[in-house]
C-alpha cells in the first residue's frame, strides 16, 4: 500500500486512479521497499509522520497511476518542441543566416589579414573612441604579449565574435530599450523576458539552440551569444532615457519640438552614459559566453581553455585564461575611455 492511497481513496478516485494501472512483475525498488518494511511499498502504519513524502508528483503517481511523474513532464516538454522544430527552423533559419554570413566574413577578415596591418588599425579604431594615449599603448601591450605568446589568431577570432554579436546586440537593443521608455505597458511586458533571460544559466541557452541549428553554422552560439547579452544594453537604455530630467523634457515642449526631435536631440544625448554603460556591459557579458559557447564550436580562446579542461593540461587552459583576462581588461579600458569622454563633454555644455 502506496503512502496517499488513503487520501485517493477518501476522494473516492480509485477506480480513475487504476483504470490505467497495467499488471506486471513487481519493480526493484518495490521489492527492496517491502523487504525493509518501508519506501513506496510499505503501509501507511509503518510509516511515520517523520519521513512522510512531500505529495510531488512521483509520489502521487505511486498511489494514482493516472497521475504522470516527473519523468513524463520532460518527455513531454522534450517531444513538443521536436513536434515544432521543423516549423520553427522554417521561419528562424532564413532570419538568422546573415548573422552565420557575418560572423564567417568577420572570422576570415580578422584572421586572414596581416598582423602589420590589423594591429594598427585596431589601435587606430582604439583611439578614435576613447582618444587617449594611455588606453592605445594598453592596448598594443596586450596585442603585443598576446602575440608573443603565438595567441594572435584565437585573440582575433574571439574579437570578431564579440564585435559582431555586440554590434548586433547594440542594434537591438538599444531601439527596444528606446520603446520600453516611451511605452510603460510594454516595459512591464518586456521586463519578465530580460529576468529571464539575465538568471537563466549560460548552459542552458546552448540546448534548444543545438536541436535547431547544426553545430557547423556559426549562428548556433552567435545567438546564444546575443540573448545572453542583449539585456544590459536594453535595460540601461530604458532607464537612461526615463532619468532625463523633466524640466528638460518641458523646454523642449515649450520650444515645440516633436516627440522624434525631443528624443534624438534631448533625450538620447542626455542618456548616452547609461547607454554606454550597458554597452561596456553587454561587452563583457558576450566575452564570459564565447568561452561558453566554445562548447558547440566557437572558435577563439574559449577553445584552448576548453582543451585545458578536456586533457587536463592545467599550462594551456591557464595561459588562455590570461589571455582572456587581457582581451577582457582592453575592452572594459577602452568603453570606459569612451564613456569618460561623453561625461566630460556634457560637463563642459
Amino acid at each position: 500500500m502506496a503512502t496517499y492511497d488513503g487520501f485517493f481513496n477518501a476522494l473516492g478516485l480509485r477506480d480513475w486512479c487504476d483504470r490505467d494501472a497495467q499488471s506486471g512483475p513487481v519493480s526493484m525498488a518495490d521489492l527492496m521497499a517491502r523487504a525493509q518494511g518501508g519506501g513506496a511499498g510499505a503501509p501507511d502504519s509503518a510509516r511515520s509522520l517523520w519521513d512522510l513524502p512531500f505529495p510531488s508528483l512521483d509520489a502521487l503517481a505511486a498511489s494514482c497511476s493516472a497521475i504522470p511523474r516527473s519523468r513524463d513532464l520532460t518527455v513531454g516538454l522534450e517531444r513538443g518542441f521536436l513536434n515544432i522544430r521543423d516549423a520553427l527552423r522554417v521561419v528562424v533559419d532564413p532570419l538568422t543566416q546573415p548573422l552565420s554570413w557575418m560572423l564567417r566574413d568577420a572570422l576570415w577578415l580578422m584572421t586572414n589579414t596581416p598582423w602589420w596591418i590589423m594591429i594598427p588599425l585596431l589601435l587606430a579604431v582604439s583611439w578614435l573612441v576613447a582618444r587617449s594615449m594611455r588606453v592605445v599603448g594598453l592596448v598594443a601591450l596586450f596585442i603585443a604579449i598576446l602575440a608573443f605568446i603565438d595567441h594572435y589568431d584565437a585573440a582575433m577570432q574571439t574579437l570578431a565574435i564579440i564585435f559582431v554579436c555586440a554590434f548586433i546586440c547594440v542594434l537591438l537593443g538599444v531601439p527596444i530599450g528606446i520603446a520600453m521608455s516611451r511605452n510603460d505597458r510594454l516595459q512591464r511586458s518586456v521586463t519578465p523576458v530580460l529576468d529571464m533571460l539575465q538568471t537563466l544559466p549560460p548552459f542552458v541557452y546552448l540546448i534548444p539552440l543545438i536541436f535547431l541549428f547544426s553545430v557547423t553554422e556559426p549562428k548556433l552560439y552567435g545567438i546564444a551569444i546575443i540573448l545572453y547579452a542583449i539585456v544590459p544594453v536594453i535595460r540601461l537604455t530604458d532607464l537612461g532615457i526615463r532619468l532625463v530630467d523633466k524640466d528638460v523634457i518641458e523646454a523642449a515642449d515649450a520650444f515645440g519640438m516633436t516627440r522624434r526631435q525631443k528624443l534624438f536631440r534631448v533625450q538620447i544625448p542626455l542618456a548616452l552614459p547609461n547607454i554606454m554603460a550597458g554597452v561596456n556591459q553587454t561587452i563583457m557579458m558576450s566575452l564570459a559566453m564565447v568561452v561558453i559557447a566554445s562548447l558547440v564550436a566557437a572558435p577563439g580562446l574559449g577553445v584552448l581553455v576548453l582543451r585545458g579542461i578536456r586533457n587536463l593540461e592545467l599550462g594551456t587552459g591557464l595561459v588562455a585564461g590570461l589571455g582572456i583576462v587581457l582581451l577582457a581588461i582592453m575592452l572594459d579600458r577602452v568603453t570606459k575611455a569612451a564613456l569618460a569622454r561623453i561625461d566630460t563633454s556634457r560637463k563642459q555644455q
